[in-house]
């Protein structure tokens, strides 16, 4: 109460003055990408003005208490790492930590936390009220301000208030309503105005505008989220018991500890569906409108329901995820559904674990307008109007974290262009933020796009313990938008683990010498020649804590960088050859694909997804085929070595015909 007291009073100290002054940028939304493109407007220096339709909405989770995971968590480092909000708060806010993929290599280990909710928004809010340079007012946008550029494109001069406050003027203006964009909320047969459960959608002349005085192409897209369930009516003897890491993992950079201590945090658990659950979404279609709009729904995330119509027969995982530590509620994660509300207590039951369940509040679905994001730069202006920027879910994006990445970086450049700077890109050999900005404005999206480790060429460089390296540094002396307090850790890192490196290649012995050293190491007798430090990290059972141990003198200054040392050495021949293979595929992209390859039983690891997609477009080179949404670069490897060799074997056959 006394938080929300505060807020209260803040508002009324800013909304009186808004409509006389004029901002270098204001930004319309206050959910995860818009409450980064404000905090990083703010840092390159702009004036920056946050309209929320509430304040003590901002930075909510509106569905699932978690961050982070495969993908996802490498965008929670890199905004972390250009000084964004998302890893801190997920750190303050975290209740089970966890690294997935941890059984795999360093560049695919996925960070994620389970949070508290009431605590994530806090410390967002905590943290954008206090800035300087940065208003915060409630507020419902209704239309844009736009006037002729010179160039005879629309430029963008600011936002026009539904709610009395008259236009507030502006050089820069970003558009993050999320689901709120003409929202609509569904369940079972009833549909709602809405953007989330209980609060209204943002003005539908908001989307009139864009589409119709702008020219933007708009389409619809749908999601859902699941019913909240009770925690004490849950029987989680019937359910597996998922520990969290005992060592919490923090995401941000400038953290050492999480807030939550080891043994503080909450278990999770894990229960499946049964037949049962199936006989009720397929009896329960004929009153679910959600399920039969056609519109583009999540393919990675999908309801229950369409997880039953595809994969009929099939048990699907159902995750019981706390909502926080003092929390009664349980979030059921891959079951979202949108079916009226006594039926989603009945599909519930149908689970053993769940057979007792109560349900706070239902499952529903959304629909909302998207734009379509290949009328953006890579900077994420549009290209058609001056001054405007798109971030988040309105770019046809799914996710806290993807919606996050593309607010920094779209507030970074309004903030910029307000400035009379110029703009700025990600490339997608940098950064994460730079492969889906990349994939949004080049490709499109078919579906709501979420991040795949998969859909990085570079995902061996682009790993989250290196995030800092790679985005710190250039964030600070390029961009603009990060502190000079953490570009100076970054700077100490930086310098320790080169010089680590550098001492490790330097460092070498004979086979025989380091087998004395080390004994249980697995190091070959016919091995002669001299093995470097480096060399050796690259053995799984060396660490480099051992190093330090053996040759003290020589390693053990660098033991505050021990894990990331040794990532850095196991991983720099891979990102060589990774490097050499992208190359090979640039020289290549004019190779003609033959016309009657059979994808669909092609000897080579690809996906089923891409063998449909190579199937049904097949592109006649190299090139088109790089270009497919769905078209891993891991994919194209397999193809191009599939091709070049079947040519080979082609050719050796013709010459040896011609020879006899």
């Amino acid at each position: 109460m006394l938080q929300l007291r505060r807020l209260l009073s803040y508002r009324s100290q800013r909304a009186s003055d808004v409509a006389q002054h004029k901002y270098d940028v204001v930004v319309v939304g206050g959910g995860h990408a818009g409450t980064e493109a404000a905090a990083a407007a703010t840092r390159v220096g702009a004036e920056t003005l946050l309209v929320t339709q509430k304040i003590e909405t901002i930075g909510a989770l509106s569905c699932n208490p978690s961050l982070g995971g495969v993908g996802k968590g490498q965008l929670v480092k890199e905004v972390d790492a250009l000084d964004g909000l998302m890893g801190r708060a997920g750190d303050y806010a975290g209740v089970h930590f966890s690294i997935l993929n941890r059984s795999k290599g360093p560049a695919v280990w996925g960070p994620r936390a389970q949070l508290d909710r009431g605590r994530y928004r806090e410390f967002i809010q905590s943290q954008l009220l206090k800035m300087p340079r940065l208003t915060v007012i409630e507020g419902s946008v209704e239309d844009l301000i736009v006037s002729a550029a010179d160039s005879g494109k629309h430029r963008v001069t600011g936002v026009r208030m539904a709610d009395g406050v008259g236009e507030i003027l502006a050089h820069s203006v970003v558009i993050t309503t999320g689901t709120f964009l003409s929202g609509s909320l569904f369940v079972g047969r009833t549909t709602s105005p809405g953007g989330r459960m209980g609060e209204p959608p943002s003005c539908a002349g908001l989307s009139r505008s864009l589409k119709e005085v702008l020219g933007l192409k708009l389409g619809r897209m749908r999601t859902g989220t699941p019913p909240r369930i009770i925690k004490d009516t849950i029987d989680f003897s019937l359910a597996k018991l998922h520990l969290p890491d005992p060592q919490p993992t923090p995401f941000s950079f400038v953290n050492r500890h999480t807030h939550c201590k080891p043994e503080d945090q909450l278990p999770c658990h894990l229960t499946y569906t049964t037949p049962g659950v199936e006989k009720v979404v397929r009896e329960s279609l004929h009153v679910n409108s959600h399920i039969q709009q056609d519109t583009k729904g999540p393919r990675y995330c999908p309801s229950i329901e369409s997880r039953v119509l595809r994969f009929p027969g099939r048990q699907h995982q159902v995750w019981l995820e706390p909502e926080g530590l003092t929390s009664d509620l349980v979030y059921p994660q891959g079951m979202s559904m949108t079916m009226p509300p006594e039926l989603q207590l009945r599909l519930l039951r149908e689970i053993p674990a769940l057979h007792r369940a109560e349900i706070r509040t239902p499952g529903y679905g959304v629909q909302y307008d998207y734009v379509c994001p290949m009328q953006l730069f890579p900077w994420l202006q549009v290209k058609c109007v001056q001054g405007l920027f798109l971030a988040g879910q309105i770019n046809g994006t799914t996710g806290y974290e993807e919606a996050a990445a593309q607010g920094l970086w779209a507030g970074v450049n309004a903030g910029r262009t307000a400035l009379s700077l110029p703009p700025m890109s990600l490339s997608r050999t940098e950064s994460y933020i730079g492969v889906m900005i990349n994939d949004l404005v080049s490709r499109g999206v078919t579906e709501p796009y979420r991040m795949f480790t998969s859909r990085a060429e570079f995902r061996t460089s682009l790993r989250p313990d290196n995030a800092d390296l790679r985005l710190t540094l250039p964030g600070f002396e390029e961009v603009g938008c990060v502190s000079s307090q953490r570009y100076s850790e970054a700077l100490r890192v930086s310098r320790c683990l080169s010089e680590a490196l550098i001492a490790l290649q330097s460092f070498a012995l004979s086979s025989q010498h380091w087998r004395e050293k080390l004994r249980h190491a697995r190091i070959s007798e016919a091995k002669s020649t001299l093995i470097s430090g480096e060399e050796m990290l690259q053995h799984k059972e060396v660490s480099f804590e051992m190093l330090a141990s053996v040759f003290p003198e020589t390693f053990a200054q660098y033991l505050e960088f021990s894990q990331r040392i040794k990532i850095e050495a196991v991983y720099r021949p891979h990102c060589e050859n990774q490097k050499r293979e992208m190359e090979r595929i640039q020289e290549e992209e004019s190779l003609t694909l033959p016309p009657d390859i059979d994808y669909l039983s092609l000897p080579v690891s690809l996906s089923n997804e891409v063998r449909e997609i190579l199937d049904r477009v097949r592109p006649d080179t190299l090139g088109a085929a790089t270009r497919l949404p769905g078209v891993t670069p891991a994919a194209i490897v397999h193809l191009l070595n599939y091709v070049s060799k079947t040519e080979r074997k082609t050719a050796s056959k013709r010459t040896h015909t011609d020879f006899t």
